[in-house]
């Protein structure tokens, strides 16, 4: 009963704050970068909010962040995700939350981001885990960067540090900035993920350079490494994955712009060599070969106020695990991992948008690697389905707060079809796939 009022109690929270927040007059993005610009959110962003990018939003995020209408501005920015979550079947607790029915701070972040003048700029992101209760690091993403004119032609021309393969890519189509945007540590995940879709998200720090030329033609080549113990205990990421040596990521993109459309295609390549376990002693290490193929479509509305977006991603991860099975770890030397996700959505005058993706992952049998489950398979597939309203990021409205909000709030819908290798009893303990369901419904807040 206590949890069916409090959830009851949150969705009334929820439904209410637009109504209390909303007046006429102009809106701001993420308030650093809106104030900085001088323009909404829309202008950057599907839907009037982040990550999906416009043409306008790649162009400022390959020019380092550093375009600029007024002066004076202050380069910090606050967000919080707060959501209610209910799963299928109840699930193991993570104390001090309960099986079930749980309303949740997700997570509150600072931003300092902005540009440096002409030519340096970028965002770094600090976060306070709501679930694990705990600080770190989060998205880095610092840029020195040049334009310059090549036989009549435009070339862009910069450098990126940054601490996430793919964080840096200019249409936000790879794993570090996928859909579904906002998630919740509360709600089950597969087991199983290749390295690009997030195996080295804040473990490692890359420095890459890149070249846009003619607008339409993008091409980047990095190397990651894993920084010293010390500097990752600080920034509150110790013990993640531990490179042994550099690990190269290459990128080759193509857009065409059609002034209220574009199309992106894009393709990418990345080779870590892992010491199994984090133990920089091992003689032998584990070696990944991911190559993605992603692409977009973009229609912008013209004067008709309707937004489309499409996205599609395939990886393919070829694993040498030479560490993990000399270790006894795997059952075979070498495993696939293929990774598939589709998603598109629909907004309306960049207010109130709905958002249906699909994913599959797939790959090789092996009884050790995935030891958690029945069939030995990492296979996971289903869908996501996404409703949300943002009322302030269009350039039509204002929050009674002023220049300095923007909001978000939606409801969520996971299911799936297999879940770590089954449809049904993939745990050997009678767990089906769908008692891992789940329905969120969450307010995502930018200051």
């Amino acid at each position: 009963m206590r949890t069916r009022i409090i959830s009851a109690l949150f969705l009334r929270i929820v439904i209410a704050l637009p109504a209390l927040a909303s007046s006429a007059g102009q809106a701001s993005a993420v308030p650093a970068f809106a104030d900085q610009t001088g323009q909404p959110c829309s202008s950057c962003h599907v839907g009037g909010f982040g990550p999906q990018l416009t043409v306008f939003g790649r162009q400022f995020k390959l020019l380092g962040y550093t375009a600029r209408t007024v002066d004076g501005t202050v380069p910090v920015s606050a967000m919080a995700v707060a959501s209610y979550l209910r799963t299928a079947a109840d699930q193991p607790p993570a104390p001090p939350y309960a099986a079930n029915d749980n309303v949740a701070l997700d997570q509150v972040s600072l931003f300092l981001a902005g540009g440096l003048g002409d030519h340096f700029g970028g965002f770094s992101q600090f976060t306070y885990d709501g679930i694990g209760r705990a600080f770190s690091w989060d998205n880095l993403d610092l840029r020195a960067v040049n334009d310059f004119t090549v036989d009549k032609t435009d070339l862009v021309a910069g450098i990126s540090l940054n601490n996430n393969p793919a964080v840096q890519d200019p249409w936000n189509t790879l794993p570090a900035w996928g859909f579904p945007y906002t998630d919740s540590d509360l709600a089950p995940s597969p087991g199983a993920t290749t390295m690009l879709n997030g195996g080295l998200a804040q473990s490692a720090l890359g420095l890459s350079a890149y070249a846009w030329w003619n607008s339409s033609l993008y091409g980047e080549a990095g190397l990651y490494l894993t920084p010293g113990r010390g500097f990752m205990r600080a920034m509150g990421a110790d013990g993640g994955a531990v490179l042994r040596g550099g690990a190269p990521y290459v990128r080759v993109g193509y857009e065409k712009d059609y002034d209220d459309q574009n199309f992106q295609l894009g393709v990418t390549a990345f080779f870590p060599h892992l010491d199994p376990g984090g133990d920089r002693t091992a003689a032998v290490s584990d070696k990944y070969q991911d190559l993605s193929f992603d692409g977009s479509y973009q229609y912008l509305g013209s004067d008709s106020g309707n937004v489309y977006q499409l996205n599609l991603r395939y990886i393919h991860e070829q694993q040498s695990l030479d560490g993990t099975y000399a270790l006894g770890g795997s059952s075979n030397p070498s495993d696939t991992l293929d990774e598939f996700e589709a998603d598109a959505s629909y907004y309306w005058h960049n207010e109130i948008g709905f958002t249906g993706g699909y994913f599959n992952n797939a790959g090789s049998t092996d009884a050790l690697l995935y030891a958690d489950n029945r069939t030995g398979k990492p296979n996971s597939a289903g869908f996501i389905f996404q409703l949300d309203g943002t009322p302030f990021g269009n350039g039509d409205n204002i929050s009674s707060f002023g220049n300095h909000l923007n909001l978000r709030v939606g409801m969520q819908y996971r299911l799936f079809t297999q879940f770590n290798g089954a449809a049904r009893n993939f745990d050997g303990a009678g767990s089906d796939s769908s008692g891992n369901d789940t329905f969120r419904v969450f307010t995502w807040l930018a200051l």
